[in-house]
């Protein structure tokens, strides 16, 4: 997807819905970096195929937090868990993440 997010913006796309960082190239500060002041980032607040469903608690706050140090400085960013939560994930990781961002 990454090679493509410049086109995307070319074209008049101004948000990028899913962010799911732990797809090739998709680095979040990479592309807070490269993109971050020209499209909204939706998604990416946590990896929802590891973290979220298999991780603590704590592993989930951690990485709640770290993306939204990355992606929400200057504006452009709306916290998802990408598109889905796992029908396996404990609540207890759910509320984790929720937590970070009340």
């Amino acid at each position: 997807m990454e090679p493509l997010i410049g086109r995307l913006i070319d074209s008049g796309f101004d948000i990028l819905n899913p962010v799911q960082c732990s797809s090739a190239g998709m680095d979040p500060e990479r592309l807070k970096r490269n993109y971050g002041n020209r499209i909204v980032f939706w998604g990416g607040g946590t990896n929802t195929q590891a973290t979220l469903p298999v991780g603590t608690p704590e592993e989930m706050r951690k990485e709640a937090f770290e993306r939204c140090k990355t992606f929400a400085p200057g504006g452009g960013f709306v916290f998802n868990a990408i598109h889905i939560v796992q029908a396996e994930t404990p609540v207890e990781n759910f509320m984790a993440m929720i937590a970070c961002v009340e």
